[in-house]
């Protein structure tokens, strides 16, 4: 029998923000007040990503500059991680380097390998403010540094290089949501 109500149920889905807007390549400012507005933010954050069919959200994704992410991904052994996360950290890095598929609700229908460390932790809080440690592999460790470099102002397309970058852009540019000019 399920507790509590499912994350993004009583939100409201907010329009995502897309490649070439400015927002998205700008760093986000640290939440400094743990109230019934960032608790809204995360709720809806978690509607606006289940409805859009991801995996993760930051909140500069829907034009809000602030560090906080949400997440429902599973690991490479199929293990579900449900969660949010204000003022994320990637405190380390680790395991090989994979050069995986990687998309973006922020860059729709394109999607290229990327290279990321096979293991993640993050630390940061919870909406009520509790300390928060998250520790991913595979997968999940794929979202939340994908996640976190978000916050940070940087797209996974940052991380490409040579004939990788040059066809996701050609991607980017031929999207039917591309901006002319």
């Amino acid at each position: 029998m399920r507790r509590g109500t499912i994350p993004g149920s009583s939100g409201r889905v907010r329009p995502m923000r897309l490649l070439g807007d400015g927002g998205l390549g700008a760093p986000c400012e640290e939440v400094a007040d743990f109230g019934a507005d960032l608790a809204r933010l995360v709720e809806d954050m978690f509607a606006t990503m289940y409805a859009a069919g991801g995996v993760g959200l930051a909140a500069n994704q829907i034009g809000v500059p602030l560090r906080v992410f949400v997440y429902d991904c599973p690991d490479d052994e199929d293990v579900r991680h449900l969660g949010h996360l204000v003022n994320p950290r990637l405190v380390s890095v680790e395991g090989i380097v994979v050069r995986g598929p990687e998309g973006c609700l922020s860059v729709p229908g394109v999607e290229a390998g990327t290279p990321r460390f096979d293991e993640a932790v993050v630390e940061g809080f919870t909406m009520d403010g509790t300390e928060v440690r998250v520790r991913g592999t595979g997968f999940f460790a794929r979202c939340l540094q994908h996640e976190c470099d978000h916050l940070d102002g940087g797209l996974y397309l940052d991380r490409l290089t040579g004939l990788r970058r040059r066809r996701a852009l050609r991607a980017v540019r031929r999207a039917p949501w591309a901006v002319a000019g």
